[in-house]
């Protein structure tokens, strides 16, 4: 036992001592894996982030055990014709539904409405393009978990009254009253002066567009501003998110009981969830992953076939030494599983210096964009073995070319 681990020691450390005899050599040879394992490990890191970011966004934006309930609902993929048979089969939601989904929805926490419309708002000569204005009930903010940073969100009887409060944004807050204090300042929708209560707290943007321009008003202001035959969002949220999914089928049953569907008769109203969401977010990362990943490995295939290069190489180099070894006792499968440790060892060394590189280029990513990049343990474990195993396949020739070296053959070509 104690030759066994003697024989593959010293094999190692002849292995070290061969790669540190020629460190240019090493490092060239080496740039295929470092490389292809830095691509592997930040493509990897990348796609995971891309995911956690997206899903953080999305959480910013909808809340937490939230769903909505609209004429139309862009999730999925839809064909053009499918879309268009929604169009004319999907109704208006009105005032009516609202009342009618409060009343049903036993389950629900909260039951909201919310009208949309876009903006261009102006003040004191500073003017600020598409801005979203949304009408909304006083109980959007706990639906969608808003955070306030300065002052509050409309208040029921605010929304009760038509009052003209608003609730804004923090890019307009940044665009309008940067450096003062907003709150009980005016500012003009439409023409008409809205008091400001409240500003929400910043939550930058997401793929480009910015999640801080819009403006929150009561839901009865914007029906007096806009009319009331404005097709509402309705917005519920439950009780927990064990109860979630149930929480949703009783509100789209409740639905389907209002507009008199029938058996096999599709919902013409259009439902969305933010774990439907979340799910095709994992879907569309993962193929994004089934189709990056994949290329990114033709770079240590590269890198292998450099490896196998060089220890043929080697191999040739190493003719009288071989010789010697075989010479004084060494057999076969010794001579073989000397090159194949140092195969493997030159590419698990290559591994380690790609995910040397790749951490620096997750730190860079992590510094200069908001996506999280994160190396955890499977991803150093996965980018050492299938370096190591790389060297191991690609070493396996040049390791039975040496093995089979005729000793005296080899001792007279030196």
């Amino acid at each position: 036992m104690r030759s066994f681990y003697s024989f593959y020691a010293d094999a190692a450390k002849i292995a070290l001592q061969s790669i540190f005899a020629h460190k240019l050599r090493t490092f060239l040879t080496l740039i295929g894996i470092i490389i292809g394992v830095a691509s592997v490990v930040v493509v990897g890191a990348s796609i995971s982030g891309l995911n956690s970011y997206v899903v953080t966004q999305i959480s910013k934006v909808l809340g937490v055990n939230h769903f909505m309930i609209a004429r139309m609902a862009h999730v999925g993929s839809r064909t053009e014709e499918e879309w268009e048979a929604m169009n004319r089969r999907n109704k208006r939601l009105d005032w009516d539904d609202f009342d009618w989904l409060q009343a049903q929805c036993t389950s629900c926490k909260e039951v909201g409405a919310q009208a949309n419309s876009q903006i261009d708002p102006k003040h004191e000569g500073q003017e600020l393009f598409g801005t979203q204005l949304a009408g909304v009930t006083a109980n959007m903010g706990e639906i969608e978990d808003k955070t306030i940073v300065e002052g509050r969100f409309i208040l029921d009887h605010e929304v009760e009254n038509s009052s003209y409060v608003c609730v804004i944004g923090y890019e307009l807050r940044e665009k309008f009253f940067e450096g003062v204090d907003p709150i009980g300042k005016h500012l003009k929708i439409q023409g008409v002066p809205m008091k400001i209560v409240g500003v929400e707290e910043k939550r930058g943007s997401m793929f480009g567009q910015s999640l801080d321009n819009h403006v929150y008003i009561p839901l009865t202001t914007f029906g007096k501003m806009f009319g009331r035959r404005q097709s509402l969002q309705l917005h519920g949220k439950a009780q927990s998110r064990e109860q979630f999914l149930a929480t949703i089928e009783e509100a789209r049953i409740a639905m389907r009981n209002r507009h008199k569907l029938k058996g096999d008769e599709e919902d013409d109203f259009g439902l969305v969830n933010v774990e439907q969401v979340n799910n095709q977010i994992d879907e569309l990362t993962g193929a994004i992953a089934g189709v990056v990943i994949p290329i990114t490995f033709i770079s240590l295939l590269v890198g292998g076939i450099v490896v196998m290069n060089m220890m043929l190489f080697s191999v040739t180099e190493r003719t009288f030494e071989i010789g010697l070894r075989k010479a004084v006792g060494a057999k076969g499968k010794h001579i073989l599983m000397q090159f194949l440790i140092e195969s493997s060892l030159l590419s698990a060394f290559g591994g380690l210096l790609g995910l040397v590189l790749a951490a620096g280029i997750a730190s860079l990513i992590n510094v200069t964009t908001p996506v999280p990049m994160t190396i955890t343990l499977p991803y150093i474990i996965a980018s050492l073995a299938v370096s190591g195993g790389i060297g191991m396949i690609f070493g396996i020739y040049p390791a039975i070319k040496a093995s089979r070296m005729d000793p005296i053959l080899a001792l007279t070509k030196n």
